[in-house]
């Protein structure tokens, strides 16, 4: 079962454990300057409002209505990052494992390849949680990805519409799968639960937004250390997140969306701090070749002639908090400064 609660989508399977249960939101964050700089992971600025699509139906564009799910919005040109945070099962000194898959507008965000509610491993075309704690945009290369960044269907920029030429679906789309049942209690048995310590270290607005690929980041997505046919994957579930620009928002729900972020530059010059995450023993799969050839929204936009969006310059990444997990460690839930 999917439900929403604290502006977070919770993916409960009762059946395979009474605290199967994977709670994902959505950061707000920094749009990280487009300047073919790698830079360290932005903060999180706090949760987008997530509201259910059927709670508003008679105010909805028409796909919306047919497609279900929830929906938050975004400003042209805002960031976010997705947050994974897996219940604690304490007698088995884990959280239960998932397979989650992520795409926006049906583009697959580790492969580029087109939606698809298998799993597959060559190329690697999901994300494995608790190992992966975050996901802030497309996987380019291996340990850099490209900031999910909005931008209006029908422009041309998001991912979608340069990989299939057409503005369909836009926002995101997730499906969890949890490990089989047998195969997790195979895998993590019952052990004396222990005292648990923290590590730290020092859009038009009616076809609604795509995510476009931003600035690059450093950000690595980990290979799958199970056996694929340990997921379950007649268990899966699956949601569709729309993206709405602020007045499409208001629109809908009556209600004003947040108000626009925190530049780079403005946070920056606050010296807030940015955030580097390593998992130690973890290896990293490789980048598409689909999305690393993909134009970035600097790129698009000086190819079309558009206006470049604005505050795309340079700015000082420091200083860095240094996040480190892997064996004896408990990770730390969020980059989020909230």
């Amino acid at each position: 079962m999917i439900e929403l609660r604290d502006d977070s989508l919770v993916f409960r399977f009762p059946d395979h454990h009474p605290n199967a249960s994977l709670t994902i939101n959505f950061q707000r964050t920094l749009r990280i300057p487009d300047d073919g700089k790698e830079y360290p992971l932005p903060p999180g600025l706090g949760r987008f409002p997530l509201r259910h699509v059927d709670d508003f139906t008679k105010r909805l564009p028409p796909a919306w209505r047919m497609r279900g799910g929830v929906m938050l919005p975004m400003y042209r040109t805002e960031a976010l990052w997705m947050n994974f945070d897996g219940e604690y099962i304490h007698d088995r000194d884990t959280e239960y494992p998932y397979a989650v898959k992520v795409a926006a507008g049906k583009i697959c965000a580790l492969s580029g390849k087109p939606w698809s509610e298998k799993l597959h491993r060559r190329p690697q075309d999901y994300l494995v949680v608790p190992e992966q704690p975050w996901l802030d945009g497309y996987c380019v290369e291996k340990g850099i990805i490209r900031q999910f960044v909005a931008m209006p269907l029908g422009e041309g920029y998001s991912a979608e519409e340069q990989l299939t030429g057409k503005a369909e679906f836009g926002g995101l789309q997730i499906m969890v799968f949890p490990m089989r049942r047998d195969i997790f209690e195979t895998r993590f048995s019952k052990q004396k639960v222990r005292r648990i310590e923290y590590f730290y270290s020092s859009c038009e607005a009616s076809m609604g937004m795509g995510m476009a690929p931003g600035g690059r980041m450093r950000q690595e997505i980990f290979k799958d250390p199970f056996q694929k046919s340990d997921w379950d994957i007649k268990a899966g579930l699956r949601v569709f997140v729309h993206l709405a620009d602020a007045m499409l928002w208001r629109a809908i729900t009556g209600n004003n969306p947040p108000t626009v972020p925190l530049t780079a530059r403005e946070y920056s010059d606050m010296d807030g701090p940015w955030f580097d995450y390593r998992n130690e023993g973890a290896e990293a799969i490789d980048g598409a070749k689909k999305l690393a050839e993909l134009k970035s929204i600097l790129e698009k936009a000086n190819q079309k002639g558009d206006p470049l969006p604005p505050d795309f310059s340079p700015v000082k990444s420091d200083p860095i908090i240094t996040i480190i997990e892997g064996k004896g460690r408990k990770r730390r839930k969020s980059h989020s400064i909230e």
